[in-house]
């Protein structure tokens, strides 16, 4: 122990000693020498042999040195300005924090202010001795340092483990739990796993998140958090008073998660430093993706029909949820969704649509289109009944219909989008040559810093502009190449609906991607429209006229 001013020091009668312990997570890993009993022992002699007499020990015990929203240190704190703290000590520095901003704030100011003395036993800091107080200042330096140096080795751990496909997450999501032999393998909780398919058919009948919220609360099932407390998991969200008050918000991130489907997907968020706790949600072309590492719960094909329904969903209004075909109907010649129009006691066959520019910019720019809700139900369910009709019947007919009529498309699309990829990825190869020849010039004085800064703050915005264009790329030719199984994909739903006889939100949103309403070919006849019915998968369909409908 360093030999520090060992005067007794006598607080005044009304005023205490507070005997500061902390241990985070990474101090554990060191031993025994930093451990709260290690600590509160050495805190105790010390202040038996100094003649420090009314004391108190304010412990936080696994939180860590970079953050001061500490419980016991905020207690202390408070004891402090209400003025019933003469002396604070800790072990050492890097008790107090790891923050050298924050640690000099206390330090230089506020424990001054409040005429608060400060000793670091092992440090030998002792604000009541001035010149063995001068190093403080370097100790709190090298405490941050020492702070940053362990979040840059676990950040270099947390990449490889999430790089190699191993999950990130402490928990794994709600439906699954870890395996008895291997942790970062997920397996099914059958209980969680049936609710999760539940909330995924719920939505796709129709029924939005605030709907499906409300159902599981009158079913009495358990929200997440409550379930994972009741089955023995420490839940990351917080627990509320309700143990069946499900929230719209976790509904949807539910029907969002693509892990349902089986695959692990690491880097969804970040934070900016080990300073800052606020978790900031990365660009999914910048998470990594490894599929098929777990058993779905979800397969494909209701994923991306409940995807489809999320992305064109209904919002609620005064007059109660919007009809089924909202969000789904456009203007075939300007391209606008259709309005749709319904009144406070309308019955369903009065509802219809109208073009949104007519309606609401200028009727020069567009025709009404006005078309009734039932109307293009009727067709809808027409045209189901034929294609599927056809698909079940003459399916290799039917594959080799929709191949064909993408083939062409896609093919172009896949190559274009390669011959872009290449030139994008050659281009910032060279942008990285350019850059280090950049800096190279700088050094031995050929351009000027000015010069430097904006050439280098030029390419590198280019090389950042290529670098999100090449993720984009990515996807569009990972999509290109899915076109090639939508035949396969249309007929997995078709062999799910054996016999439509009627339409409703389920089958509109399982099918059906959107449906263009054109003008009336003749202007006084305004019952007649032509619909052009785009389904899901398959795009436009035209059945071959020589074989026999349904």
């Amino acid at each position: 122990m360093n030999n520090l001013n060992r005067q007794p020091y006598d607080a005044a009668p009304e005023k205490k000693t507070a005997l500061y312990c902390r241990l985070s997570r990474d101090d554990e890993l060191q031993g025994d020498s930093n451990s709260i009993k290690n600590q509160k022992a050495i805190l105790k002699k010390y202040a038996d042999d100094n003649g420090f007499t009314k004391t108190e020990f304010f412990v936080d015990d696994g939180v860590s040195g970079t953050t001061f929203d500490r419980p016991s240190f905020q207690r202390m704190i408070a004891e402090m300005d209400a003025g019933h703290i003469a002396t604070i000590i800790v072990k050492d520095m890097s008790r107090l924090g790891r923050d050298y901003l924050k640690v000099g704030y206390y330090t230089e100011i506020a424990f001054p202010e409040a005429e608060v003395r400060f000793i670091a036993i092992n440090n030998g800091v002792d604000s009541a001795n001035q010149q063995e107080s001068d190093f403080t200042p370097f100790l709190n330096i090298i405490n941050e340092w020492y702070a940053k140096d362990t979040s840059k080795k676990i950040k270099a751990v947390f990449k490889a483990k999430g790089e190699s496909g191993k999950p990130l997450c402490t928990n794994p999501p709600y439906g699954y739990m870890k395996g008895p032999k291997d942790k970062n393998h997920w397996i099914l909780d059958e209980p969680a796993a049936e609710i999760v398919k539940r909330i995924f058919q719920l939505c796709i009948e129709g029924y939005g998140p605030s709907q499906i919220a409300k159902k599981l609360e009158n079913d009495k099932v358990l929200t997440p958090s409550s379930y994972f407390k009741e089955i023995g998991l420490y839940p990351t969200a917080p627990i509320t008073e309700e143990p069946y008050a499900w929230v719209p918000r976790t509904v949807a991130d539910i029907l969002d998660r693509q892990e349902y489907l089986g695959h692990t997907i690491n880097f969804k968020t970040r934070k900016k430093s080990y300073k800052l706790k606020k978790t900031i949600k990365n660009d999914p072309s910048e998470w990594q993706i490894f599929k098929n590492t777990h058993e779905a719960i979800i397969d494909e094909d209701t994923f991306q029909t409940v995807k489809r329904i999320r992305d064109g969903r209904r919002r609620p209004t005064p007059l109660g949820e919007m009809p089924v075909l909202s969000g789904m109907v456009f203007c075939a010649d300007c391209g606008s969704k259709l309005y749709q129009v319904r009144g406070k006691d309308w019955s369903h066959d009065k509802e219809y649509m109208v073009c949104a520019n007519y309606r609401k910019r200028s009727k020069d720019i567009c025709t009404s289109h006005q078309i009734r809700n039932v109307d293009i139900e009727n067709v809808l369910l027409y045209m189901i009944q034929q294609v599927t009709a056809f698909a079940r019947e003459h399916e290799d007919e039917f594959v080799e219909m929709v191949t064909k009529s993408n083939a062409k498309a896609v093919e172009r699309e896949i190559r274009e989008s390669k011959k872009e990829y290449e030139q994008s990825q050659t281009r910032i190869s060279k942008l990285d040559t350019i850059i280090q020849k950049l800096y190279e010039d700088n050094v031995e004085g050929k351009i000027s810093d000015e010069r430097f800064a904006k050439m280098l703050a030029t390419y590198e915005t280019e090389q950042n502009l290529l670098t999100h264009r090449l993720a984009e790329l990515r996807h569009i030719i990972d999509a290109a190449k899915q076109k090639s199984s939508n035949a396969d994909s249309f007929l997995r739903l078709v062999k799910t609906y054996t016999d439509i006889k009627e339409l409703n939100a389920e089958i509109i949103r399982t099918f059906i991607e959107k449906i263009y309403v054109y003008g009336n070919e003749k202007p006084w006849d305004r019952n007649t429209k032509k619909l052009k019915i785009i389904f899901n998968f398959i795009g436009e369909v035209h059945i071959p006229s020589n074989v026999k409908k349904a």
